[in-house]
């Protein structure tokens, strides 16, 4: 039989991205902020559990702003200069993940809220008879 010759890949380049859009998903329980292109192709990501903490302190402020850290330095790869901020989710550490962003130099064009309201939401448990 012949020998089958793998072809070697070059390594990875990262390609340059001066325009991205932030996804901050701040939940009751973690904070989780991605950065992705214009085609919504995901760059990098971060979280608060992913930063190392655990329980409790991962639903923090500080948390979050250490995910916005995170993702404001990876960005820095890519070489982003403007992005969109969309926000989703009633977890504490919205605006400091924001706020974080605004301070790595990032420019931002446009802040949106895209936390869902429920129409009437589910239905609520039967009425307890004692």
């Amino acid at each position: 039989m012949a020998r089958q010759t793998r072809k070697v890949s070059p390594t990875k380049i990262k390609k340059r991205t001066y325009r991205g859009i932030v996804y901050i998903q701040a939940g009751h329980h973690n904070t989780i902020i991605t950065l992705a292109n214009l085609r919504g192709e995901v760059l990098c990501w971060s979280s608060a559990g992913a930063c190392g903490f655990r329980g409790k302190r991962k639903a923090t402020t500080f948390a979050a702003k250490k995910a916005a850290e995170v993702v404001a330095k990876k960005s820095r790869e890519f070489a982003l200069n403007e992005a969109k901020i969309l926000v989703t989710g009633p977890g504490q550490g919205r605006e400091t993940a924001i706020r974080e962003i605004f301070k790595a130099g990032i420019k931002v064009n446009v802040i949106r809220e895209k936390t869902g309201i429920p129409h009437n939401g589910c239905r609520p448990p039967k009425k307890r008879r004692v």
